[in-house]
């Protein structure tokens, strides 16, 4: 089986903190040779509260979302796959949500638990996980979301390190990497490498991951590996020595590395 150049995670402006139009996306990794896009924008929820969230689609916007990643399939057929996905965290009390949502066609949803619970009344994870009991509620609403069977893989699964420095990877992140990779294991649910920090760290800036102890420690479960680029603009889908270095220190560490999903295991 050859190589596979393909990106499951990218998202349009309907998110509110990405930019350029969709079409940008697929001509951008046309021209670096994808051969699979797959679109999984921050996915709408209805918010029993009235919350309107100024960081992802608007209900109201899915309709439209579905409608152009559909046309574009058909656009470009034959020169590059396009997949129709969501980027979704798991939130008990909208369960039902993702089924409505799988119904209106969307085929795959990535794993980013953003909130261990609600948006509307509860911190953005980076921001709880400063402490110890926030980093636990995030591991544990996580592993929560990946016994669910719902999602294809785990963005940023080191997402708690997000406003940490590698000195505070603590024995609470060892025991929350701990419980994140046995639930992978158990569902056979990779983790994402996520290129959008990689780029970050090579601006000189810090996402706070890929966090070099989360990977360095959690090595010894050897849990499947997907690259993400996390493309919030179309220029980010660009870049292979991005790609060279995340491979590098991944094989350097002893990870395997997957270049495709499932629904692509035919190319």
């Amino acid at each position: 089986m050859s190589f596979l150049l393909a990106n499951y995670h990218t998202h349009t402006k309907r998110c509110q903190h990405a930019s350029g139009e969709d079409a940008d996306y697929v001509e951008t990794a046309l021209q670096a040779g994808y051969q699979v896009l797959g679109f999984s924008d921050h996915s709408p929820w209805p918010f029993s509260s009235g919350y309107v969230s100024p960081i992802r689609m608007h209900e109201d916007r899915l309709d439209d979302y579905i409608a152009s990643v559909h046309s574009l399939q058909k656009i470009y057929e034959g020169r590059i796959r396009i997949h129709l996905g969501l980027e979704a965290e798991y939130f008990p009390r909208y369960h039902d949500c993702l089924q409505r949502m799988r119904d209106r066609g969307i085929s795959y949803f990535i794993l980013g638990q953003h909130y261990a619970d609600s948006e509307e009344d509860t911190p953005y994870t980076g921001n709880e996980c400063v402490t110890a009991d926030g980093v636990m509620r995030y591991a544990e609403s996580t592993v929560q979301a990946i016994l669910t069977g719902l999602f294809v893989y785990l963005a940023h699964p080191d997402l708690f390190m997000r406003h940490r420095t590698d000195e505070q990877f603590d024995p609470v992140c060892e025991k929350a990497a701990d419980m994140i990779c046995q639930a992978c294991l158990e569902m056979h649910l990779p983790i994402e490498y996520n290129l959008l920090g990689v780029r970050y760290q090579q601006w000189g800036k810090s996402r706070g991951y890929p966090s070099t102890p989360f990977w360095e420690y959690a090595k010894k479960y050897g849990n499947t590996v997907i690259l993400g680029m996390d493309a919030h603009a179309p220029s980010h889908l660009d870049g292979p020595d991005i790609r060279r270095e995340a491979l590098e220190r991944l094989h350097t560490l002893g990870y395997p590395v997957i270049d495709r999903l499932p629904m692509d295991s035919g190319l």
